[in-house]
């Protein structure tokens, strides 16, 4: 596959900054939230954030650190760089005590050195009170313990399921099915018709994540609630046997797919169907080239279906936003996050991203973003329906190393392409998690 990067190959996406300036949403505030905060004279910020997807959202952003320096006088540099870079600086950053003073990363990396972030409670006990509360698994992610915040809660990119429209009607299916049996079929009447779909197996940061889906979707799940190693299991033997035959279906290279590949695939018609944000129909809709853009009026979305757990079992790439203890400036940094998650900002960041990103809080739920064009609104509640990577567990450093080593996703890929048999790669991933949750 080409190593083309989204950022390459998304250009011109989402919507314009100057279309998201609209009038904020007003919210009632529970108990009158109040904030107290005195940023340091003459301070300064820097943020490291992952590179932009959708350019509109990136353009929200900057306009709101824009805002935010006119408004404060405090001076802010963003530098932006890939998930999979992110996460490594970051953890030079907390182990040598330098670096950006904010650092947005996703899932619960902050549990990888707790002890090195500042707390944040007070400003996520306003946020919360201000702005009817956060969704379980973000308080989760953010506040492991129940008690102190490591982190604010940004939001969540969708990982649903994107298809095309007509080639799954072609296939003999008329509505996107809605359980395991009914996926696997149209994958298979898919790849019988030649227009099979395709899901990264690859140690993607976003795109994998439907690997835990499909764990959770038969019953298996990396620890049980005590922390203990209980991947090796029948259900999880069973989500692999399914995976293998689902991998058949696949389009060929799917094993070495990152993040940017199935993007690429959808958009250069290889693929009709695969998991992913609303970045592919952004990078359609706003194409310049007329091939791709006419492939949007016939892109759908639609939430993964439901296995024989019976309920849904949700996966989505979680965001968050860290402030590091070294800062000199900790109230600056703190006042910074403060304005970008009040709704005078948030809500222009929302429809600026398109619904790249769903929200934490409850109150955003009514942003017209979500309504405004109907296949925006299966990715609305991706925050508040998402579990957390650890699941079922305590969230921690063990989680946070666990879903980094893409211990999940390399024991799906292992056992769909055959290098393993579905025992074997279930009894190799236990002895791996098993090294992250010692006893």
């Amino acid at each position: 596959m080409s190593d083309t990067t989204r950022r390459q190959f998304i250009q011109s996406t989402g919507i314009a900054t100057g279309a998201a300036a609209v009038a904020p949403m007003l919210w009632t505030s529970k108990a009158h939230a109040q904030w107290t905060n005195v940023p340091e004279k003459d301070a300064k910020l820097r943020v490291l954030r992952w590179s932009r997807f959708v350019q509109g959202e990136l353009d929200a952003y900057l306009a709101n650190v824009k805002k935010f320096t006119e408004k404060t006088g405090i001076e802010v540099r963003v530098d932006t760089e890939g998930w999979e870079d992110v996460r490594p600086k970051a953890a030079v950053a907390a182990n040598t005590g330098a670096g950006p003073d904010i650092i947005l990363s996703t899932n619960d990396d902050a549990n990888l050195y707790p002890d090195k972030l500042l707390d944040v409670t007070d400003l996520c006990t306003y946020l919360g009170n201000k702005y009817g509360g956060w969704f379980p698994a973000c308080e989760t992610y953010m506040r492991p313990d129940g008690k102190k915040w490591i982190g604010v809660p940004l939001g969540a990119s969708g990982a649903i399921i994107v298809y095309r429209q007509s080639q799954v009607k072609a296939a003999g299916f008329n509505s996107f099915p809605k359980d395991t049996d009914g996926f696997l079929k149209l994958f298979q009447a898919l790849h019988a018709k030649g227009t099979p779909g395709g899901m990264a197996l690859g140690n993607a940061t976003g795109d994998s994540g439907w690997t835990h889906w499909l764990i959770w979707a038969f019953g298996g799940s990396i620890v049980d609630k005590n922390n203990k190693v209980i991947i090796n299991s029948p259900q999880t033997v069973k989500a692999l046997e399914y995976a293998r035959e689902l991998y058949k279906t696949f389009i060929p290279g799917t094993l070495s797919w990152l993040d940017p590949n199935n993007n690429k695939a959808f958009l250069d018609n290889q693929i009709s169907v695969t998991n992913n944000g609303i970045s592919i129909y952004y990078a359609a809709k706003n194409s310049d080239n007329p091939a791709v853009k006419a492939i949007a009026a016939d892109i759908q979305h639609a939430p993964f279906p439901v296995g024989p757990v019976g309920v849904p079992t949700e996966y989505h790439l979680f965001f968050n936003q860290m402030i590091f203890k070294y800062t000199k400036y900790p109230n600056a940094a703190k006042e910074f996050l403060r304005f970008m998650m009040e709704a005078e900002q948030y809500d222009a960041w929302l429809q600026g991203g398109g619904g790249y990103v769903s929200h934490p809080l409850a109150a955003y739920a009514k942003n017209p973003i979500w309504t405004v064009d109907p296949k925006h609104t299966p990715y609305r509640d991706s925050a508040k329906n998402m579990r957390p990577s650890g699941y079922a567990g305590h969230l921690g450093y063990a989680s946070a190393g666990a879903m980094a080593d893409f211990i999940v996703s390399n024991m799906v890929a292992e056992a769909a392409s055959g290098s393993k048999t579905p025992v074997e790669a279930a009894q190799r991933a236990q002895k791996r998690a098993e090294r992250y949750y010692k006893s």
